[in-house]
């Protein structure tokens, strides 16, 4: 496995979102990922780093914990390890213990902030096998969804007030037009969050962040110093796969739609045209 990046070094390269949902039965399976964290993972090539995390009930931003709910987020230095990753008997272990699973692999956009005091950078044209950064930025100019990453550590004495913003802001996040996916995540209960979200397009991501309950809760963040650290990540979606919430997902990989005809292709591509799922 390659070294980890030091703590002073911006992280770079590519990254992959899996979320779960797992069967009655294998809820046993999905505690025993949480109790393990990233030692499974410790020989994956070009894993720079990965987090195991739970979720909220009904895979929010709740309270209440979720039994089967559950989400990977890891970065890796190539796009070509991050896609033979999802292709690991580690992932094929999720789907199959899966009720709904999703995987996404992305690029990084913008970042500020950081996470256990690491920061993030945009994704390099060589991370993404892009013989130039020209040629990155022509395939930006794709019209296609992005994600957004969230997290922030809330500072314990503060956890209290935070939460009393958390469910309307959730809320807001489920039913705003054009968010296509979100769910809730966590390292720890009440002061590790994390939200992951899927976009159509940037205005209707604007209009959320700066209107209604969002809004209230960012503004009482920021006045309260509820935050010890917190990291704000926007992504280029390159490849998605599978179902979440009765939604099939499907979008092909940047170096997919150059060698089916270039990467106009991918404005052609239905967000959410209907797949087979891996569940």
């Amino acid at each position: 496995m390659e070294a980890l990046p030091s703590l002073h070094d911006p992280l770079s390269g590519v990254v992959v979102v899996l979320l779960a949902d797992f069967l009655r039965q294998h809820q046993g399976w999905g505690w025993l990922r949480l109790v393990a964290g990233a030692t499974p993972y410790k020989d994956v090539t070009g894993l720079t780093m990965v987090k195991v995390m739970g979720s909220g009930h009904g895979g929010g931003f709740s309270l209440r914990p979720s039994a089967t709910h559950q989400g990977l987020v890891c970065t890796f230095t190539h796009l070509d390890l991050a896609l033979k990753f999802l292709d690991s008997p580690a992932v094929h272990a999720y789907r199959s213990r899966a009720r709904e699973c999703w995987s996404g692999v992305m690029a990084v956009q913008s970042a500020r902030g950081n996470w256990d005091k690491q920061a993030w950078q945009a994704s390099s044209p060589q991370a993404l096998g892009q013989p130039s950064e020209a040629a990155w930025q022509d395939a930006c100019r794709a019209p296609g969804p992005f994600a957004v990453l969230t997290r922030a550590s809330i500072v314990p004495t503060k956890a209290m007030a935070f939460w009393r913003y958390a469910p309307a802001a959730q809320a807001d996040l489920d039913q705003t037009p054009g968010c296509l996916l979100a769910m809730g995540l966590g390292e720890a209960p009440l002061v590790r969050q994390c939200t992951f979200s899927l976009w159509q397009d940037t205005a209707s991501m604007v209009h959320y962040a700066h209107k209604g309950a969002h809004q209230v809760a960012s503004a009482a963040a920021y006045k309260h110093q509820f935050f010890s650290e917190s990291l704000f990540v926007r992504m280029q979606v390159l490849q998605m796969s599978g179902v979440w919430k009765g939604q099939p997902y499907r979008y092909p990989c940047l170096s997919e739609a150059a060698t089916s005809g270039g990467v106009n292709r991918l404005s052609q591509i239905d967000v959410c045209s209907p797949e087979v799922s891996h569940v």
